[in-house]
């Protein structure tokens, strides 16, 4: 019952963003008009009761321009796509709401398959939330034999499809990511843990890529230059939040500017790219990228 809830709520969202201004009546039209609708028309109360919970939900508020009309409208939209977790957490109820609407669409809407491991993710938050340690059975990629012990959970991230935490894990110096993936087993204790008051999960990765992070290393300028179509990707999905395009030459190429650590990470990423892209600066980076690249041409020699 709560999903259908939650769908309704959706919805509505979907419906006034797609209508920007609607009367009650229109809305309650076009509910009336909606797969989800089965016969039970929206009354007023219950439109105000989902308005209040959409604004605790995604912190969205739906307004009233009383001046024309008795119209809603969405008001703080900003806000939510401002805020990664509710926009993630719309976006991903959004997709489940059309996709329940559009059964007869379901062979041809294509998913790629998330590796094994997001069923300990209920067990992982409530212990997050109540400050649980957790004790893990854990068998690393290489790895013969699983290791168990226990990890304060400081926080989760999802990267390349795979679900990681990251903890720390008890006589073991600095935090360490685990895959949800290699996960053997996973239980809750009832010993308690609370994390550092200054740990920031969003600064504490804001200089790397993905989950690839040494505390060892220091963020450095790194500017790439880079050709053809890649230019357009990179502009519509930056590698990383501190991109800037700082040289464009149009129908020849681009050259991007980052803030970064040199991780194995962002080395991949550049790898990726192809001949599309060349590093600039920093040397060290160059050099590495060349020797990677000297590695690959032996291996087909």
């Amino acid at each position: 019952m709560a999903h259908l809830t939650l769908n309704r709520y959706i919805w509505i969202l979907n419906t006034l963003i797609k209508h920007r201004e609607l009367t009650f009546e229109e809305i309650a039209e076009r509910w009336s008009e909606s797969e989800l609708c089965n016969g039970k028309p929206m009354a007023l109360r219950t439109f105000h009761d989902h308005r209040k919970a959409i604004l605790e939900l995604f912190g969205v508020e739906i307004k009233c321009n009383t001046s024309n009309g008795y119209r809603y409208y969405v008001g703080s939209l900003d806000s939510l796509r401002q805020d990664k977790f509710r926009n993630w957490l719309f976006n991903s109820f959004s997709l489940s709401n059309m996709l329940q609407t559009s059964q007869n669409l379901k062979d041809r809407i294509l998913f790629e398959n998330i590796p094994k491991g997001t069923e300990y993710i209920q067990t992982i938050i409530e212990g997050m939330r109540e400050g649980k340690v957790l004790e893990i059975d854990y068998q690393r990629f290489g790895g013969e034999s699983r290791e168990t012990f226990p990890i304060e959970v400081y926080a989760m991230k999802m990267y390349h499809l795979r679900w990681y935490i990251l903890g720390k894990i008890r006589e073991r110096d600095g935090l360490r990511h685990l895959s949800l993936d290699r996960i053997l087993e996973l239980k809750q204790t009832k010993e308690k843990y609370t994390i550092p008051e200054n740990f920031d999960a969003e600064k504490y990765y804001t200089n790397s890529l993905g989950i690839f992070v040494d505390e060892n290393l220091v963020p450095q300028k790194v500017r790439i230059r880079v050709y053809g179509n890649q230019v357009e990707y990179l502009r519509t999905l930056p590698i990383h939040k501190s991109q800037e395009e700082v040289v464009t030459k149009h129908n020849q190429f681009s050259e991007f500017q980052y803030r970064l650590c040199l991780t194995p990470e962002l080395t991949t990423q550049i790898l990726s790219m192809g001949n599309n892209v060349e590093v600039l600066e920093p040397q060290e980076l160059r050099e590495k990228i060349k020797e990677e690249i000297k590695n690959m041409c032996n291996r087909y020699n």
